[in-house]
């Protein structure tokens, strides 16, 4: 059974907080996919978070992980998807005269395109592969059903992160008052877009 859960809970939460390329892309659909790609984004996020802890548990990570162009593939693929992500957010800001919230203009991308752009973000975040493989599996005991306990580890994994998402992308939206006048929005979509290609190419190269 799984021990230390509080600890658990802790480090999880800590890794959802430090910035990357989740809370960077969850930002960017606050700004621009609009609220139906936003909660695709989670939930696809969610979902890389139980696959990762289901492969962990079934042996399948570390075969993934040992497989340098199995690896090099997904890395690849969830890079190209942060970079596409980053191009097409700076786009918007450079090119739009006066941004307005996404359920305004019509730019969502729906929950169908944000579940699948989170699944491949998440599936290509080598940090989450690397805490799945070696960090997870701290947190159970050889007492017990080991691979259920994996597996609700990395539920209460992914729960844990869309909670801290939720958070951040409420927080963002309180403040779309702030964010909503062109100058701030435009700087902020700039931002957003920049890192999230920054954050792609890193990806992308194995940083």
């Amino acid at each position: 059974m799984p021990t230390h859960v509080p600890v658990f809970v802790i480090t999880t939460l800590l890794l959802a907080m430090l910035p990357g390329a989740s809370q960077a892309l969850m930002i960017r659909q606050v700004l621009e996919g609009g609220r139906p790609a936003l909660h695709g984004t989670l939930a696809g996020n969610a979902s890389g978070f139980l696959l990762w802890s289901t492969a962990a548990a079934a042996g399948l990570s570390a075969v993934l992980l040992a497989s340098p162009t199995a690896y090099a593939v997904l890395r690849i693929a969830g890079g190209i998807v942060l970079m596409i992500l980053g191009v097409k957010t700076l786009r918007t800001a450079l090119t739009v005269g006066s941004p307005r919230p996404p359920e305004q203009d019509g730019r969502g991308t729906g929950f169908t395109g944000g579940y699948l752009t989170g699944l491949v973000t998440n599936l290509g975040n080598p940090k989450a592969g690397v805490f799945a493989i070696s960090v997870l599996p701290q947190f159970v005991t050889e007492e017990g059903p080991v691979f259920l306990s994996t597996v609700a580890l990395g539920a209460l994994w992914a729960l844990v992160s869309a909670s801290w998402y939720m958070l951040l992308t409420w927080a963002v939206s309180r403040g779309r008052a702030l964010v909503s006048q062109p100058t701030v929005l435009r700087g902020l979509s700039m931002t957003t877009g920049a890192v999230l290609l920054a954050l792609g190419a890193a990806v992308a190269v194995g940083v």
